[in-house]
């Protein structure tokens, strides 16, 4: 597969291969991430993403705030592109891309607020292509696995943001709940109008009353809806 460039108003996000595509799911994340943090944590100064794939994710939060972002991924490629959109960004001073396994991850402290966008389906049939099983399906990284790590990474009173298919975020959230966390916003996300919610984007931390939101991606027409335009804007060069 050639290479691709996804071009934002402000970066250029360069991926390679076709099981570490940057996508609209992770897009609506990170920029409903960025707003939250922007109006509900704007003093926050460290944040961790774990599993960066080629960075979007930090790219996108680095836009919106002042923060250090730490990005740790497993996989040489996709660490290796993450590290090269890093030094391209214009925020490349705050943006440290470590290749590491989360699991044995050990900062010098902990971080107030962690991003991640992790595996989807833990226990769906499984391809042949063991690059897209690992983007795709949690071969490597459980939500038991990814739940203790956030336990240990992030600060006491810190709060986390992931995206999962709909269905697994359901079981996601019983056991973030069982571990001691609580959901404070929940995004859910419907491909068009009159369709069900086929992604949900969480934010956990400790108590405190939830806030449920929608978006909707697609109008009746299949054209991009004001409120998905008005999230995606500042970042898409073309919207």
């Amino acid at each position: 597969m050639a290479n691709t460039y996804f071009k934002f108003k402000q970066f250029t996000v360069h991926q390679e291969g076709s099981a570490m595509k940057v996508c609209t799911d992770a897009c609506i994340q990170g920029a409903f991430t960025a707003t939250y943090i922007r109006n509900s944590l704007p003093g926050v100064q460290e944040i961790l993403d774990i599993g960066t794939g080629t960075g979007l994710l930090s790219l996108m939060l680095a836009q919106q705030c002042s923060a250090r972002i730490d990005a740790v991924e497993l996989d040489e490629t996709a660490a290796a592109q993450a590290a090269e959109n890093f030094v391209a960004s214009p925020w490349s001073g705050r943006l440290r891309m470590i290749r590491e396994d989360v699991r044995s991850f050990s900062p010098a402290g902990r971080y107030p607020f962690i991003i991640t966008n992790p595996p989807f389906y833990e226990n769906d049939l499984k391809s042949s292509d063991h690059q897209r099983n690992a983007a795709m399906h949690a071969t490597t990284l459980d939500f038991e696995a990814l739940l203790a790590a956030v336990r240990r990474l992030l600060t006491e009173d810190g709060q986390f943001s992931v995206m999962l298919e709909h269905k697994g975020f359901q079981r996601f959230r019983q056991l973030a709940e069982a571990g001691g966390f609580t959901l404070r916003v929940l995004l859910e996300v419907h491909p068009s109008v009159g369709r069900e919610a086929f992604r949900s984007v969480g934010v956990f931390g400790g108590e405190g009353a939830l806030t449920t939101e929608q978006l909707v991606i697609h109008d009746q027409h299949q054209q991009y809806t004001p409120e998905f335009i008005s999230l995606l804007k500042p970042y898409y060069l073309y919207l």
